[in-house]
């Protein structure tokens, strides 16, 4: 093939123009993309495409081939799926695969806390599985019945299509993504390259089993086997696919929306996490300390990132704190950090411990979420009232998970009046999660930091993957306009 791009060929992108590399070159001449993305261009391999479509193309064979499978056969899968994740000779080679993938990942300098496979993450996921095993959601369901003389309109929710996910690398979403079966979707899925082998191991000893055996196609999940990032961006600008789902947070997350909206695809984006905790005048101290301390008992996108505390009661709290971050720290051999936002240097050595750090910061940075394994981080903001916190917690939040703590009603209507969040609780931060709080197993979670969400919630779980048909029932022959 004669080079059609050469080194210093000008794209033009959302931040100007881009002058292209040697390699860069080398992948458009090879058959490769060039990707829009929010702020610069990015590049797939010919071959990554062709793969990725290829994903795309058997998960599609797969939902038609579910149109005629019976919501029995996909409870047996569900049962089955879970029965071989009890499995100890089954699991023991998905064990040494996660095994691998943890040493591999800590020899990067990666973190692994959501990596390895627990005891508590392999019986969540059996307890997913077995959730959407019982679930009486069905394929299809008559959700609105219109009557007529002589003829009458059903309203049926009906299987979407196929579902496109890019988690992180965590094990348990590969069960995270059958959810969509439930509903008769199929899906098609690239997991974080620190747990590729662990997924390769879930999909060859467990998954791909439960399906054929359960007589659903081998392909309706198919697991994108690609290390390189760039195959999110391939899949998600695939037309052929009905949702895009991104788990995760940061500029990933929002490279992969940018892409799949540019080619006109339903998004859920999960997008920055952490979350907020405000202290109103009328906390009582003892409620608080419970809620603080089952906010932090593991990082996640969930996990209690900023509390905020009004002047007239920072000591008494940033007591709570210091003495909950100093067991924290004491109990892991390792050093908390409290970035102290609102009070002098003076001020804050006040909350100072043995066994944790203090730091003095700015408001600017409230946005940062803080990212952790074994002893936490987070932001200790003091301010005037109750209002400025809900004010901060507007403006620098990801608009995503908030918890107000006091007695005062009043105080508790306005902030679900003025919040800007999905998820408005008076207690612990930790509730937000599809299977705890509502007995589904979750799909993905969103914020509102893009703006609020089209006639849906920011849990999204299998029975959400719906499209709407009408159906036309006609008794009367003589029925006319």
């Amino acid at each position: 093939m004669d080079a059609d791009y050469r080194v210093g060929d000008r794209l033009v992108g959302p931040s100007g123009t881009h002058s292209l590399t040697a390699e860069e070159a080398s992948i458009l001449n090879a058959g490769g993309r060039a990707i829009v993305l929010p702020d610069r261009i990015g590049f797939v391999d010919a071959d990554i495409t062709e793969r990725c479509a290829d994903g795309v193309s058997r998960a599609r064979a797969a939902f038609g081939v579910l149109a005629q499978v019976s919501d029995d056969k996909i409870s047996d899968f569900f049962e089955r799926f879970a029965a071989y994740l009890e499995d100890d000779d089954r699991f023991s080679t998905i064990a040494g695969a996660n095994a691998r993938d943890v040493a591999d990942a800590q020899q990067r300098g990666r973190s692994t806390g959501r990596l390895s496979i627990t005891e508590k993450m392999r019986s969540e996921m059996v307890e997913s599985a077995r959730l959407w095993a019982s679930s009486d959601v069905r394929k299809e369901s008559v959700a609105e019945q219109i009557e007529h003389e002589g003829w009458r309109v059903e309203k049926i929710a009906s299987p979407l299509g196929v579902v496109a996910f890019v988690f992180e690398g965590r094990p348990n979403v590969c069960v995270d993504a059958t959810g969509v079966l439930r509903t008769g979707n199929s899906c098609v899925f690239r997991i974080g390259s620190d747990a590729l082998g662990t997924a390769r191991a879930i999909m060859s000893t467990c998954l791909r089993p439960a399906l054929v055996e359960s007589g659903l196609p081998e392909d309706a999940v198919v697991l994108l086997d690609e290390s390189d990032r760039s195959s999110g961006w391939a899949l998600f600008s695939d037309r052929r696919i009905s949702l895009a789902v991104a788990r995760g947070s940061g500029q990933a997350v929002s490279d992969l929306g940018f892409v799949a909206q540019s080619n006109g695809i339903s998004t859920s984006l999960h997008g920055t996490g952490g979350a907020w905790m405000i202290l109103g005048e009328t906390v009582e101290i003892g409620w608080f300390a419970e809620t603080f301390r089952h906010s932090l008992d593991r990082k996640v996108c969930n996990t209690l990132n900023v509390c905020c505390a009004p002047v007239s009661r920072w000591r008494e709290v940033g007591t709570v704190i210091a003495t909950h971050l100093d067991e924290f720290s004491r109990a892991k051999g390792s050093r908390a950090t409290l970035h102290v936002v609102g009070l002098t240097a003076g001020d804050a050595e006040f909350l100072q411990r043995d066994h944790f750090d203090v730091h003095i910061d700015t408001t600017d940075n409230l946005a940062t979420e803080w990212e952790w394994d074994d002893v936490p981080e987070l932001f200790f903001v003091v301010t005037e009232s109750v209002k400025d916190s809900l004010d901060l917690c507007n403006r620098y939040s990801p608009q995503f998970v908030a918890s107000v703590l006091g007695t005062d009603q009043a105080e508790q209507d306005l902030a679900w009046q003025i919040l800007n969040a999905p998820f408005v609780g008076n207690g612990f931060t930790r509730w937000v999660d599809g299977q705890y709080a509502l007995g589904r197993p979750e799909l993905g979670l969103s914020n509102w930091q893009n703006g609020r969400s089209l006639a849906r919630g920011g849990i999204l779980s299998g029975d959400d993957i719906r499209t709407y048909r009408y159906r036309m029932r006609q008794t009367n022959p003589s029925v006319h306009r």
